[in-house]
């Protein structure tokens, strides 16, 4: 029973720092984005730009070629 409680606490300890990652991962990007859309120096165009340019940036850090996207997602979103 000891060993099942401390493989659990093991197991909530390495997702919480899993978490803490992604979360930290995600501000980053999300931030980088937000700089963009809040620069008052930019037009709209220049806006759409520099967003590809962070997304080119994301899939170089990342290795990835293609963005895998969710089958059946539409290509707009609401925002509430």
């Amino acid at each position: 029973m000891a060993t099942s409680a401390m493989d659990r606490e093991f197991i909530e300890a390495v997702a919480a720092e899993i978490t803490m990652g992604i979360d930290t991962a995600v501000a980053y990007w999300i931030s980088r984005i937000e700089s963009v859309f809040q620069n008052p120096r930019l037009t709209t165009l220049g806006r759409l730009q520099a967003i590809q340019v962070v997304v080119a940036e994301y899939k170089v850090n990342k290795g990835k070629v293609n963005l895998e996207t969710t089958r059946g997602a539409s290509a707009t979103c609401s925002v509430p």
